[in-house]
Formats: structure tokens, sequence, C-alpha cells
């Protein structure tokens, strides 16, 4: 009796580490995060970080806003400091709002999924949808995060990298947590969204991803 509690006992210890094995692995705790969170809602800091350049130290500019997200393919990105403006899609188009010069630009979502990092976030529900678009790579934790790369498959200069910081608390069984975005465009520069009270599945307002032109705005629509 006492060999086969220990064979049992040695059984689930080897389960254990496992799945904890399994929960490490940062493209599992992507795919969970995918499968598990259909809308999202957070606070963000954003730097941008222009390129290295041999004669001057690299420009940084700092905003902050709020975000939200709903699959499939609707999310929001309204800046409030230091200047107004607003990135909103309904699953259909793609509205950028400057509230300085009173401009909206349009575009058609379908052709931008490579190139918006909302979209990467908001629009795939599972692993397998991202790598039609993306190479995804595990990279090692650090931060205190877990960190997943994402390189565009169609390069069109707009994009060269995504990187994907997820907090996860193993062994609580919750859901990881978007925590970091860094993005790498065509012309080298970096920007880092930090997200702050991330709330997962948060019920969100039927109205929130529709954008209303404001009064007297300039429409374009590449």
């Amino acid at each position: 009796m006492k060999v086969i509690l220990q064979s049992i006992g040695i059984g689930l210890l080897a389960l254990q580490l496992s799945t904890l094995a399994f929960a490490q692995n940062p493209l599992d705790a992507l795919s969970l995060f995918l499968k598990q969170t259909q809308s999202g809602r957070a606070q963000f800091t954003q730097v941008v970080t222009g390129p290295t350049k041999a004669d001057q130290a690299p420009r940084r500019k700092t905003s902050s806003g709020t975000f939200d997200f709903q699959r499939p393919q609707q999310f929001r990105f309204l800046y409030q400091k230091p200047f107004v403006q607003s990135m909103v899609s309904d699953g259909q188009s793609l509205w950028l709002y400057d509230a300085d010069l009173n401009q909206v630009t349009v575009r058609k979502q379908s052709q931008l999924l490579s190139q918006t990092p909302a979209a990467f976030i908001a629009s795939s529900g599972d692993l397998k949808a991202l790598q039609v678009e993306f190479n995804l790579k595990a990279e090692p934790d650090a931060e205190g995060l877990q960190w997943v790369s994402a390189t565009p498959k169609r390069s069109d200069g707009a994009l060269q990298s995504i990187r994907v910081g997820l907090k996860s608390d193993l062994g609580t069984g919750t859901v990881p947590v978007l925590t970091v975005l860094e993005i790498v465009d065509g012309l080298g520069q970096t920007s880092r969204l930090s997200f702050q009270n991330f709330e997962v599945n948060p019920k969100l307002s039927s109205d929130t991803f529709q954008f209303k032109t404001p009064a007297g705005a300039q429409v374009i629509r590449p």
C-alpha cells in the first residue's frame, strides 16, 4: 500500500511540474489570454523613443489615456495627454482623429491588421489566427513578465516588430493580463505602451466603438 501511495505521489508531482512548465511557456500564456479575454479595459502610458543617432540622444515623447477592446476587431484608444487624439475601430473601419487639427482619417481595417498593434490583440481569438499574419516567438522572461515577439509575414515597411508582455500569476488559475506592448515601426521608432488597472472581460456599452465625427471636422479617406 505504501509503495502504491508513493507511486501516486510521484505521479502527482510529475503532473504538477508538467502543468507548471506548460503555464510558464509564453506562447501558452498568450494563447490563454487570447482565448479567455474577449474584452478588456485599461489605462495606458505610451513612451515613444526615436531611433538612436550617433550625434545625439534619442528623443522621447510620453502620452497617456484609456484603452478598450472587444473581439472581434473592435478597439478604442483615447489619448488625453498631452494632446487629445483617438483611434477607434468598429470592426470595419479604423478612425483616426486629431482634435488640434479637427481632422479625421478613415481606413478599411481589413488592410491594416499587420500594421496596427491594437488589432494584433483585438482581432484574433487564438494563436493560429495570429500565425497567419505574424511569425511568433517566445522570449525569455523579463521585468516579471512573459514575452512573445511577433514579426509581420508581409513586410510593407510600416511595422518591423511587436513584443507582448503578459503578467501571469502561476498557480492561481487567473487569466494572463496584458501589461506591455512594444512596437518598432519601419523608421526604427519604438513605442512602449504600459497598461495599468487592466480589467478582464468588462461589459462595454454598444456605442463604445462607434465613432461620431465632430462637427466641422475634415474627413480624409486615403
